[in-house]
């Protein structure tokens, strides 16, 4: 693969949040003005509050006001950039004139990236059992689970990262990837920090004091 190629791939993945983003404010964005309000009060608690509401607004019919839903839609984002990420980098592998230690590092980045994307699909459907608890110890348990899971994926897209530090890296692939996988980093933020929100305001001690 050229430069070329690779630099159109980064365009196309940095702008996904912007174009669903887009579309939702021609739509759902006036039909559903509450939810839009709601993710947009919800992505304050965020590092990264724009691309959050780029990211989320066009599940603002499934989000309604829903911390769960909207916690779940972030962890969907997340999955879809994670997978994303994971076939960008198996295509550098075919990038050409890569250094043995260049071409090792993408080999260990598609690894931890692969892991990233476990970490994160299983952890959509664990954050779906706390629906069937009552906020408590089950509820909990489940939650910990989900911010473990998202934390360890967060922390995988880091290393890949850190493979590529150091002198003698290509700089192209080094760019386009490190421009990549900080995207999908802030997209993973973005999601843990609503799942820390869902759970802060349904731990026992929030729901015993809510009126």
């Amino acid at each position: 693969m050229g430069n070329l190629g690779l630099h159109l791939l980064i365009l196309f993945f940095t702008f996904q949040c912007f174009l669903a983003y887009t579309m939702a404010k021609s739509t759902s964005m006036h039909s559903n003005s509450d939810a839009i309000k709601f993710i947009r009060v919800s992505c304050k608690a965020t590092l990264y509050p724009v691309l959050c509401v780029q990211c989320l607004s066009a599940y603002a019919n499934t989000v309604k006001q829903s911390e769960q839903q909207l916690a779940r839609a972030a962890l969907s984002v997340s999955l879809s950039r994670a997978k994303s990420t994971t076939i960008f980098v198996s295509k550098l592998t075919r990038v050409r004139g890569l250094k043995p230690r260049e071409k090792q590092a993408v080999k260990d980045c598609f690894d931890t990236m692969s892991d990233s994307v476990d970490q994160i699909n299983k952890s959509i459907p664990e954050l779906g059992q706390t629906g069937h608890f009552a906020a408590g110890q089950d509820f909990m348990w489940h939650v910990s689970n989900v911010q473990t899971w998202v934390s360890a994926a967060m922390t995988d897209e880091n290393t890949c990262l850190d493979g590529f530090s150091g002198p003698g890296m290509n700089g192209n692939v080094k760019a386009v990837l490190r421009s990549r996988i900080l995207h999908l980093a802030q997209v993973t933020s973005n999601a843990l920090a609503l799942v820390n929100r869902f759970a802060d305001r349904h731990r026992p001690s929030a729901t015993a004091n809510t009126p």
